[in-house]
C-alpha cells in the first residue's frame, strides 16, 4: 500500500512493510528513507508498530495534517469535560498492596 503525504510542496510516498521484512532489508529501507526522501510504515499483523522517516523530517508538524481541528472544535470540549471528571476520580488500592 502507497499513502501520499503533501509536505510543504513536496510529496512523500509511505509504503508499508511488514516486521519480517523489514528486518531482512532493514539496510535497504534505510537508504530508501535518507536518500529517497519515502516514509516506510512497519506493521506487524496488519497493526502499525513504528515508522522510518528522514533526519530532516523532523520539523514536520502536526498541523500540516489533513483533518487538522480548529481550537474551537466541539471535540476539545469533549476532551475537557473527560479530563475533568478524571481528576475528580480517587484510584481504588486493591487489597494486599500498599501506596507507600
Amino acid at each position: 500500500m502507497t499513502i501520499i503525504f503533501q509536505v510543504r510542496r513536496k510529496v512523500l510516498t509511505e509504503e508499508t512493510v511488514n516486521v519480517a521484512e523489514a528486518k531482512k532489508h532493514f539496510s535497504e529501507l534505510l537508504g530508501q528513507v535518507a536518500f529517497g526522501k519515502k516514509h516506510i510504515l512497519i506493521t506487524k499483523r496488519g497493526q502499525p508498530m513504528a515508522r522510518l522517516v528522514p533526519a530532516d523530517d523532523i520539523n514536520m508538524h502536526l498541523s500540516q495534517a489533513r483533518g487538522w481541528l480548529e481550537n474551537d472544535d466541539p471535540f476539545f470540549d469533549e476532551i475537557d469535560r473527560i479530563i475533568q471528571n478524571r481528576t475528580k476520580h480517587v484510584p481504588r488500592v486493591l487489597k494486599g498492596t500498599s501506596t507507600e
